[in-house]
């Protein structure tokens, strides 16, 4: 996949953009950190599949999309992009770069919480520090959005809605290559957070401690 002109720093604003199907090839810094998302173990609520990736960002890019799933519905969604560029990124400060959005809706209670988005914020922050993933150049938005009904939808009740897009820079190991499995299952752990499902038990039996989630979901 030949690099992009124009690249922007603000990564998180561009996931809706042109998009490509990946390729297997690449150098192999980006087909290990590749394999290492396709071989992570997830909790069982989250349903992940590969689809398209941007174009535009990177020379190369890999791209997830996942929800949280009870039964039939849907609790929470997202999609997570991974993104390499050999030569390096001056706004990354690194040759690998994750972006993400997440979706979910909220409680009304939760909804009308005014510091709803620095709390959010500090879930994709605190999903990180829980499993020890240091990361560098974090930018992002939170968006809050209500719905209201009319007409012949007058019946639903209001609806809020959550959207977080984000990026930041994977530390890389001496071989050049990410921890891509643990920052993925760090965004899992984010999905799982802001629907409301109670933290998990880490890979070495540890649980997973993230901040607070304010006016959780009842079960």
């Amino acid at each position: 996949m030949a690099a992009a002109q124009g690249q922007r720093s603000d990564d998180a604003g561009e996931m809706d953009g042109a998009q490509g199907v990946v390729a297997d090839a690449g150098p192999p810094p980006f087909r290990a950190a590749v394999d290492a998302l396709r071989g992570a173990r997830l909790r069982p609520q989250i349903e992940v599949e590969q689809t398209r990736s941007p174009k535009r960002l990177a020379p190369y890019a890999y791209a997830l999309e996942a929800a949280v799933v009870d039964g039939e519905e849907d609790l929470a969604d997202g999609r997570l992009v991974l993104l390499h560029d050999p030569d390096g990124h001056d706004a990354w400060q690194g040759t690998f770069r994750l972006v993400t959005l997440v979706r979910a809706e909220l409680e009304p209670e939760m909804a009308a919480d005014p510091l709803l988005p620095e709390v959010c914020w500090t879930w994709l922050t605190g999903a990180l520090a829980a499993r020890g993933l240091a990361c560098g150049e974090p930018s992002g938005t939170v968006t809050r959005a209500g719905s209201h009904y009319f007409g012949g939808l007058a019946e639903r009740p209001p609806a809020s809605q959550i959207e977080i897009r984000a990026s930041w820079t994977p530390r890389e190991s001496a071989a050049g290559v990410p921890d891509t499995a643990a920052h993925l299952a760090a965004w899992c752990d984010l999905l799982c957070q802001i629907a409301g499902l109670p933290p998990v038990a880490a890979a070495d039996g540890s649980v997973v401690s993230l901040p607070q989630r304010r006016g959780p979901r009842s079960t």
